[in-house]
């Protein structure tokens, strides 16, 4: 497995919570966030081994500060930092970590029933081309 700084390793993992964090608030609801929750958990769980050292170890994730946009704007940077990151350390982990993402912000989205609706689409769309 890669070796990652500190710096690194969160980079990579908060990134990776925070999208699964963005889909969820692009549809909020009580209920929905536990669903949404463990739907993002499972898709996580079932990441690669070397994605799934990286999401899982390092204690509590640490969520960006700041009004929503300011949010989603450090999430999609950071999404784009820890492909980088990833690329250039372990290139076939980089293609684990966006089918991961991809996979678990879809099943964010569809946890709580009735589909995909637009404004999770666009917050998927945001993140697919933050991990292009």
């Amino acid at each position: 497995m890669a070796e990652y700084t500190d710096a690194e390793h969160d980079t990579i993992r908060n990134s990776a919570f925070g999208a699964i964090a963005l889909v969820s608030k692009a549809d909020p609801g009580f209920f929905a966030t536990f669903k949404e929750s463990m739907a993002g958990s499972r898709a996580f769980a079932a990441a690669p081994p070397a994605v799934q050292e990286l999401l899982k170890s390092g204690g509590f994730p640490s969520p960006p500060k700041g009004d929503a946009a300011e949010v989603e704007a450090q999430v999609l940077a950071g999404l784009g930092e820890a492909t980088t990151i990833l690329e250039a350390k372990d290139p076939a982990a980089a293609q684990g970590y966006r089918d991961v993402l991809l996979a678990a912000a879809d099943a964010v989205a569809n946890a709580a029933g009735g589909g995909t609706d637009a404004a999770e689409a666009a917050v998927i769309a945001k993140i697919r081309a933050a991990l292009a």
